[in-house]
């Protein structure tokens, strides 16, 4: 019966926090893919996630007529980042020459095009649960 009552109370915690919280969709698109080959990967991220863990959210989107487009649903507002790449060989990674320069495409919502990796502070956007619409150019 202790644990009927902890399920219910977990289960009716999380429909309050759904009601109550305000969530929505991201729109991202990447207008620029060169070539056809493999597919593009979107992940959302927290700053606990970014660039240490697996995204809060991901997508995998297919490249028609040189773009690709990832929608996020029911994305709680908070503060996020997104990156994106160009998994050419469909092998889930980044991958690398024998410099350490990526041989595939990548970006983030920021847009800022630096060397090295992608910086939370110029990739971070707030979001408010109002539907959103980013584009990430390669």
């Amino acid at each position: 019966m202790k644990t009927l009552a902890l399920l219910a109370a977990i289960l009716f915690g999380s429909f309050v926090n759904a009601q109550t919280g305000n969530s929505g969709s991201i729109s991202a698109t990447v207008p620029n893919v060169n070539g056809t080959e493999g597919s593009v990967k979107f992940g959302l991220y927290s700053a606990e996630t970014f660039m240490k863990a697996a995204p809060e959210f991901s997508v995998k989107a297919e490249i028609i007529d040189g773009r690709a487009v990832a929608q996020f649903e029911n994305v709680p507002e908070g503060t996020y980042a997104l990156l994106v790449m160009h998994d050419k060989n469909e092998n889930n990674k980044m991958d690398f020459d024998a410099s350490g320069i990526p041989t595939e495409d990548y970006g983030s919502s920021g847009n800022s095009m630096t060397y090295g990796p992608p910086i939370w502070e110029e990739s971070k956007f707030d979001f408010d649960g109002n539907n959103k619409e980013l584009t990430i150019r390669f």
